[in-house]
């Protein structure tokens, strides 16, 4: 792997963000409205307005379920955020997420072709945010929580999840989970380890490493061998902190009393020494992570190292130190753990067969599917997971998130496999050919051509 100065990364990370307020401003965003039914003359106005309009009213008024046939909703997802943890900026407040809920429905659009509207609400409390989306959900063929602070993130998504009819998403907890369990199925298919006896320690004990965890073990990796290291050390029964746990942050202190079961106390070093795995979801280094910490790993040790622009540990570090295999959450080095590789296709199966929730079981066929589009590429120490322009990735997560809704009782409609596949290709080809055409075409300008 080569070497590449701090100086080379922090220049090439930089770049986009000297892109980006240029062009933000030029096109006024990234998403907008487009129809997608034919106006031949003003006389089809009748049709699509008032008055032939009020008979699929009426249709709907006597049988809701007909909403999805005579309108979008099957095809849209909210993606709502209150702006209280933007990427790495923080607490910046609901206009200033804006930019990055639209940057999602781009992402939707164009990886998965769902139709993803940004929304972010100027409300901080839970439980009114909880409301206003449940308010949402005639509109709406799912949602997609984003930028969330914790703990509240836990309580919003779980009390969604219970009571909303339509899929509730978190992605900084879902999507991240998600696609990094995909890259560990297959990191340990290269170093011949069973998921079940592997020890994990994760470094990061926010909404995305606490995710992470509760995905892993669904995934069938034996809770006591789990180590979660939050800026405080490890966590345990017998935390100094333990009160404030059980009060304030009782995800944290659920897993104080899953996970590690002999107990082990100490800080990030004592945590990572001896394990199989290590997936760090902590703070951007590099030096958050020690190569001296790496060489007291297990034999063909696995390090995810996910933080954003610059990894705990430089990848080349960690193999230096003994780990066989690394990945990171950048595009520049081999192996990106990248959420994008999750939702899209995701939230396209669960749309397709209308399902009423997404489940841990569906995350984890996304996960598997994810692996096997990998594995049947051949993998290798430095392609454990595949990247977004490997497009077949969507539709066929699609068709496994929609066999696992399915099976589980929690779709609303029944499609073939094969024919489900043809369906999110099509509309997924479609969306990428419509950008493309309009470019083309110039109906999207190239500033730089002007």
């Amino acid at each position: 792997m080569k070497k590449v100065t701090v100086e080379e990364l922090l220049k090439k990370a930089e770049q986009p963000s000297k892109d980006a307020p240029r062009l933000h401003k030029y096109y006024k965003g990234k998403i907008g409205v487009s129809l997608k039914c034919r106006v031949r003359d003003f006389n089809d106005f009748a049709i699509w307005y008032t008055p032939g309009v009020a008979a699929p009213c009426k249709e709907i008024n006597q049988d809701r379920e007909k909403v999805y046939d005579y309108t979008n909703k099957g095809n849209f997802v909210a993606v709502i955020s209150d702006g209280s943890r933007v990427l790495g900026l923080g607490d910046i407040g609901p206009e200033a997420g804006l930019p990055v809920m639209e940057g999602k429905g781009l992402l939707y659009k164009y990886l998965g072709g769902v139709d993803a509207f940004p929304l972010c609400l100027n409300e901080k409390d839970p439980d009114k945010f909880i409301a206003i989306v449940k308010a949402l959900q005639p509109t709406f063929g799912g949602v997609n929580l984003e930028d969330i602070s914790h703990p509240k993130c836990f309580h919003i998504l779980d009390t969604l999840r219970r009571e909303c009819e339509i899929p509730i998403w978190h992605d900084d907890q879902q999507g991240t989970a998600c696609v990094t369990v995909a890259g560990l199925i297959n990191a340990l298919k290269i170093v011949d380890k069973k998921i079940h006896a592997i020890r994990v320690t994760i470094v990061g004990a926010g909404a995305s490493g606490l995710a992470i965890a509760r995905l892993l073990i669904a995934a069938g990796v034996w809770p006591g061998n789990i180590l979660s290291v939050d800026s405080k050390g490890i966590l345990h029964r017998d935390r100094s902190d333990r009160e404030v746990l059980q009060t304030k942050f009782k995800e944290k202190w659920d897993m104080c009393l899953k996970s590690n079961e002999k107990q082990k106390k100490g800080d990030v070093a004592d945590a990572i020494e001896g394990a199989d795995v290590l997936i760090s979801v902590s703070t951007p280094g590099p030096g958050t992570i020690k190569p001296e910490w790496v060489k007291t790993m297990a034999k063909d040790a696995i390090v995810f190292s996910e933080a954003n622009p610059i990894p705990e540990i430089w990848p080349w570090e960690a193999k230096e130190a003994g780990a066989r295999i690394v990945a990171t959450g950048r595009s520049d080095f081999p192996n990106q753990v990248n959420n994008s590789l999750g939702f899209p296709g995701i939230f396209r199966g669960a749309l397709d067969v209308r399902a009423k929730t997404i489940t841990d079981e569906m995350c984890i066929a996304a996960a598997r599917e994810l692996a096997q589009v990998a594995e049947d590429k051949g993998l290798r120490e430095d392609y454990i997971i595949p990247s977004m322009d490997e497009w077949v990735v969507f539709p066929r997560e699609a068709v496994a998130v929609g066999n696992k809704a399915i099976e589980q009782g929690v779709a609303r409609r029944i499609i073939p496999p094969a024919e489900r596949f043809n369906m999110a290709e099509d509309i997924i080809r479609q969306s990428r050919a419509e950008v493309q055409m309009m470019m083309k075409e110039g109906f999207i300008i190239d500033p730089d051509k002007q």
